[in-house]
């Protein structure tokens, strides 16, 4: 699938528009990109596609190569680009206005319509991005109980670009310690630990934050354990649901397991690319933030566009699609087939224990091991590159709805020939040869 750009002699490919576009980015906008994780330091050197158009599961770079896409939209776009049922869905409110100096009757209908597939929370506020959700549950928990420290999972990678977030990463210039002292970590799984946490900071702790469920299920009994730790210890129960939300169930990962949270927050696949968060929860707390209490306000979140109204209509025709095609069912079926594949293709050529595919069928991750089985950017930097020469776009394996079993297979196949190289690589102990120039970096590092 890789075209015009590719390299008839090595296979490789050659992106002069995508490496031009590259540098123009870095000289208007630091890092390159407007997210971390879309960097170019992500992806093997010189090899960072820009792209121009998507449709479905493939997107198009201004070189010409076509790809299949994997983790679209940083996991947003999981019915697949321009996915006609929601493009039309926002045509239709374009030429009506999109923001208003009242609240538009979409946000009655797409408040309805969340909570519809959400039963287990009561009221709901739209934003624009994942951080504002997550940033205000913390503080609207602060707020209710009094309390100042959060204790958030210590596995889970993100939450949020706000500082209570950010100052407990490699990235912390910037910002004061006195904001980070607040937070505490606890491992997810371990029950015991988060319940030693809670005890030895009494009456302290204002939330416990995690995603319910990311690469790994959770332990039998963990969140129902953790809900009742929170009631015991009279703090709020978040669950990150920015991810799990609908790729779990409609109804996230909370509609699956069957624990209900204080709080949480959905993003993501809500709005299939198009912008909107959404955080939601208890009457008692969101109306903290609201008018209809005698109480000191909140200021949970009042944002000028966390209402415009194409957004609200996008996520109303992405509920709808999950609601009546059963996209979530589909999304595990193409993992499910997927993983096999990959499974399948790594153990034919010897690196089944170095090429590894993990977390649940429709949030699929890989790892990339060395040698030694421990994890290697070096390595990930040589598969990576392989699948790009195979038209496949892939920081991760997360599937959309838009793949077809051809996709698949033809992914597949450029996962075997990765994988030959891999083995090539693993037997001198060195992917040097195979990496065309520096490796690919953690988003979290300390210095450039």
């Amino acid at each position: 699938m890789a075209g015009s750009a590719a390299d008839a002699d090595s296979g490789e490919l050659r992106l002069p528009r995508s490496r031009q576009a590259n540098e123009r980015l870095h000289a208007m906008v630091p890092g390159g990109a407007h997210t971390y994780a879309k960097g170019d330091d992500q992806y093997p050197e010189n090899l960072a596609p820009v792209i121009s158009h998507g449709r479905g599961a493939h997107v198009w770079d201004v070189d010409g190569n076509r790809y299949i896409e994997y983790g679209s939209g940083l996991r947003s776009v999981s019915l697949g680009h321009a996915h006609p049922r929601v493009t039309e869905a926002v045509r239709r409110e374009l030429d009506r206005g999109s923001n208003f100096v009242r609240p538009s009757i979409v946000e009655v209908e797409a408040a309805e319509r969340f909570l519809a597939t959400v039963p287990t929370a009561e009221m709901v506020k739209f934003a624009k991005n994942g951080s504002d959700a997550t940033t205000a549950a913390v503080r609207l928990a602060r707020a209710a109980t009094g309390r100042p420290r959060v204790a958030l999972c210590a596995d889970h990678p993100f939450f949020s670009t706000d500082d209570w977030f950010i100052g407990t990463t490699p990235m912390a210039a910037g910002i004061p310690a006195a904001t980070t002292d607040l937070n505490l970590s606890f491992p997810y799984g371990d029950l015991a630990a988060a319940e030693e946490l809670l005890t030895r900071h009494p009456g302290d702790i204002a939330c416990l934050i995690l995603e319910p469920a990311t690469h790994t299920e959770p332990p039998p009994g963990y969140l129902a354990g953790l809900r009742d730790l929170a009631d015991r210890h009279g703090c709020v129960l978040i669950f990150d649901e920015m991810i799990t939300g609908l790729r779990w169930s409609e109804a996230g990962a909370q509609g699956l397991y069957g624990v209900v949270p204080d709080l949480s927050t959905f993003g993501k696949a809500l709005g299939n690319g198009f912008a909107v968060s959404a955080l939601a929860g208890r009457r008692d707390l969101m109306e903290r933030g609201g008018l209809r209490h005698s109480g000191e306000r909140v200021f949970l979140l009042s944002t000028t566009h966390g209402a415009e109204t194409h957004s609200l209509a996008a996520s109303m025709a992405v509920l709808a699609t999950y609601s009546e095609e059963g996209v979530t069912a589909r999304l595990h079926a193409l993992g499910e087939r997927l993983a096999a594949g990959v499974r399948g293709a790594a153990s034919a050529m010897g690196v089944g224990d170095h090429v590894v595919v993990r977390g649940r069928a429709s949030n699929l991750v890989f790892a990339t091991l060395d040698e030694n089985l421990r994890p290697s950017q070096e390595y990930r930097t040589l598969f990576l590159r392989r699948l790009l020469a195979g038209g496949v776009l892939a920081p991760s394996f997360v599937v959309s709805s838009a793949l077809t079993d051809a996709d698949i297979d033809h992914t597949v196949d450029a996962v075997a020939q990765a994988c030959a190289v891999y083995r090539k690589a693993l037997d001198t102990a060195d992917p040097t040869p195979w990496l065309g120039g520096r490796p690919v970096k953690p988003v979290f590092r300390r210095t450039a």
